[in-house]
């Protein structure tokens, strides 16, 4: 779960930062994603730490990012207006949407992983 929060939060910082150059360094909004994924490294990184501390920094990695996935449902129902042009910020749209898949995998995967060990599953 700790090489998967890295991968996720290392992503969104990614896409936050190119977002925001794409933008022309204009819009502190499109860097929303790099500020996401910062928060999910820091949980990643305390996490690693200890065993102790590994369960909780995962649980609250997940409850940032399912807030951060709700959050960019609004853009992400937008969409449709990307593809047919009427959008009135189409970069805006695009990057909440790759933000919310990101979101939405790394919530399917963290909370099997969670179910997984749970049950005394191996979990890689």
């Amino acid at each position: 779960m700790i090489t998967l929060t890295n991968w996720t939060g290392g992503l969104l910082v990614a896409t936050g930062v190119i977002a925001y150059i794409a933008s022309g360094a204009v819009s502190v909004t499109a860097l929303i994603p790099a500020f996401v994924g910062v928060l999910l490294l820091i949980a990643a990184f305390v996490g690693a730490r200890s065993d102790g501390a590994r369960q909780p920094a995962m649980i609250t990695a997940l409850v940032v990012a399912l807030l951060a996935a709700l959050g960019a449902v609004m853009n992400v129902l937008k969409l449709p207006a990307v593809f047919d042009g009427t959008a009135e910020r189409p970069a805006a749209v695009v990057t909440s949407t790759i933000m919310f898949v990101l979101l939405v995998i790394y919530l399917i995967l963290g909370i099997r992983s969670f179910l997984a060990e749970r049950r005394g599953d191996k979990v890689g």
